[in-house]
């Protein structure tokens, strides 16, 4: 449901409604665009759902060939959403620009996107019959290059997996492109064993539950003027 009700805060009404996907209440502004340096359908998803209008532009990287010097998975996390930030700099026509970063850690092991269906495989095997976490590091810029920085983790617990459910699933292209090898709405919604405890967008690649109150400050500080 949305409703319009007044923010003292902001000059205008504001557009409040409940996102059952994130179980947050979400405060649309009247303006202002958020430029999301990712190519990844399922960030892009959890901001608009939120009510934000984005603009993707994915930096020309390969997240997955940098090498980052460094067994803490906050840092690498951190690290590789401030260098994606980092390729777009400041933005010009937009009152922030969110770069972020999702990596698994089970076993001691740091796990980001597999390369390969084998590496996907493994990883899965990995992951499967226990728990894991998962964290996601974000880089917000504003106009004034001014840089936040956010990193979240969820647990997941994934059931013992059938090879053939697995074989199956390596089969398509769902495995890409994703820290661990899978996505949790997918996985859910395929009637995986899975189970998050935390926010679901965390796993997902945005922590929205944390991200959202941000990015409404952020953006109530654009429209006054605050960080010009």
């Amino acid at each position: 449901m949305t409703s319009e009700v007044p923010d003292q805060r902001l000059s205008g009404p504001f557009k409040v409604r409940f996102d059952d996907h994130t179980g947050i209440f979400v405060t649309v502004p009247p303006q202002g665009t958020i430029i999301l340096a990712s190519q990844s359908p399922r960030r892009l998803d959890l901001l608009r759902s939120a009510g934000w209008n984005v603009d993707p532009r994915p930096p020309a990287i390969d997240d997955g060939k940098l090498e980052i010097e460094t067994e803490d998975p906050e840092t690498m996390v951190l690290s590789l959403a401030w260098f994606k930030a980092a390729q777009l700099g400041p933005p010009a026509d937009a009152f922030a620009s969110i770069a972020a970063d999702t990596i698994c850690v089970a076993a001691g092991r740091i796990l980001g996107k597999p390369a390969d269906r084998a590496q996907a495989r493994e990883m899965l095997g990995l992951l499967q019959d226990g728990a894991h976490q998962t964290l996601s590091g974000v880089c917000i810029v504003l106009r004034n290059g001014e840089r936040r920085f956010m990193v979240d983790a969820a647990r997941v617990e994934i059931g013992e997996l059938d090879p053939l459910a697995i074989e199956g699933y390596l089969d398509g292209d769902q495995w890409g492109d994703k820290a661990g090898g899978y996505n949790l709405a997918d996985r859910q919604a395929a009637g995986w064993p899975i189970r998050c405890e935390g926010d679901p967008g965390t796993v997902m690649g945005l922590p929205m539950r944390r991200l959202q109150p941000w990015l409404r400050m952020l953006a109530a500080s654009s429209i006054s003027g605050a960080d010009s």
